[in-house]
């Protein structure tokens, strides 16, 4: 919680920073983020393994969220790609995924011929869980057909999506150690470019760099918030 008769956007900043009023970025943001934001790191509890996969397993994903200070900072840069962009979406596309557009191969979802229409790289801001999770998100080209009333995988594309990670993933990585969801359209901050989260209990370090070609996080190549990552 944030300190008595404190304000929430001044959870987390050293006292010598903080502002008169909520920086524009914390203005408009759900009430959720707000408490979240208002708490203090010291107060926060990251989800551990078994509990990221009772998360999972029982469809609770909206008890992943970001430690608040990431939270902020994550809600600072985006605020700012949205300025130099127009939109998140856009910078996911040219910049992180570095792809021209999103028309995929003429071939079968998440066969060896597709390969061009996925790409596998770290969440840039990932939830606050056990720091021994690596985070990973599969974009794809295709659909990853759902259904519009349920928001739930059809039956075929979540058997297509499983056994594409058991291919990719848990020939390398304990199956106990490996669990993969699909964001509900409400939790989704980036809604035009298909993705699935994968997360990694522990994996190794030279797999993790194979699998995402080198990728870095954003979070972690962000040293100041005053530019935005080229």
């Amino acid at each position: 919680m944030s300190p008595e008769g404190v304000h929430y956007w001044l959870a987390n900043v050293p006292q010598d920073q903080w502002s008169k009023e909520c920086p524009d970025f914390l203005t408009d943001i759900s009430e959720r983020d707000r408490q979240i934001v208002g708490t203090l790191d010291k107060d926060f509890c990251r989800l551990t393994w078994p509990e990221v996969k009772q998360a999972v397993a029982q469809n609770q994903l909206d008890r992943f969220v970001r430690v608040p200070s990431d939270l902020r900072k994550y809600l600072e840069y985006n605020a700012k790609l949205k300025k130099q962009y127009g939109s998140i979406n856009g910078f996911i596309l040219g910049k992180r995924l570095k792809w021209t557009d999103l028309k995929p191969q003429d071939a079968a979802p998440f066969s060896d011929s597709a390969a061009g229409d996925i790409k596998i790289l770290y969440n840039d801001w990932p939830y606050g869980i056990d720091e021994r999770i690596v985070h990973l998100v599969v974009w794809t080209k295709f659909d990853l057909n759902d259904d519009g009333q349920t928001d739930e995988l059809s039956p075929q594309m979540r058997d297509r999506i499983d056994n594409y990670v058991s291919r990719t993933f848990r020939q390398k990585v304990p199956a106990e150690d490996v669990i993969w969801f699909k964001n509900w359209k409400s939790l989704k901050s980036i809604q035009s470019v298909e993705h699935f989260h994968v997360m990694l209990y522990n994996p190794s370090p030279e797999f993790v760099d194979q699998i995402t070609q080198g990728d870095v996080p954003l979070s972690k190549l962000v040293v100041s918030q005053e530019n935005v990552i080229e």
